[in-house]
């Protein structure tokens, strides 16, 4: 019989293997000059059809999309997401929560943040606190309620966001080096 912590310990190393593993396809994807300028027309305009993408890279239509598929099935694209203001829907507060859980509790503060719709992100994170939590709410005498559903397992350290300066983006791109046409 293997004991829990050694499958656990075996699993991650599985994982770790596996993602080594893939890293050379991802690495190749991203040396090639026509997926990146995909990539940089794709942030320009996610909606674009694949019709317009072909005459940007100078590339047929069906080239286009076995390469998006490609470049789907790597990982490096995860999604066309629809990108909502929390604002204008009533959500005008976004705070973070960081939470220390009490020993034994650790799973507890993830199962809570996925349940709870006001959490639009959850990390697990390194460090005294062990996750930072973003939420929107609709009025700042609710964050009294997210607050308390996680002190039971855990402190939380919360802030508020004043402003956004660097709001949600891309991490970099490498250039684009030759000719995509």
């Amino acid at each position: 019989m293997i004991h829990p912590y050694t499958k656990d310990l075996l699993a991650n190393f599985l994982l770790v293997v596996g993602l080594v593993s893939h890293m050379p396809q991802i690495s190749s994807l991203m040396s090639d000059p026509r997926n990146i300028a995909l990539i940089h027309a794709l942030q320009a305009d996610p909606r674009q059809p694949v019709t317009k993408l072909a005459t940007t890279v100078g590339m047929s239509a069906p080239a286009v999309k076995e390469r998006l598929n490609r470049l789907e099935d790597a990982g490096v694209i995860r999604g066309y997401r629809l990108d909502l203001d929390p604002k204008a829907m009533g959500w005008p507060i976004t705070a973070y929560v960081r939470v220390r859980p009490v020993p034994g509790q650790l799973p507890k503060i993830a199962e809570l943040a996925q349940k709870m719709p006001q959490v639009v992100e959850c990390h697990r994170v390194t460090g005294e606190d062990c996750f930072i939590i973003k939420v929107h709410l609709d009025a700042l005498e609710n964050l009294d309620l997210i607050l308390d559903r996680f002190l039971r397992y855990g402190q939380t350290t919360t802030s508020i966001v004043q402003s956004t300066p660097v709001p949600l983006r891309a991490p970099p791109l490498p250039a684009i080096k030759g000719k995509t046409r």
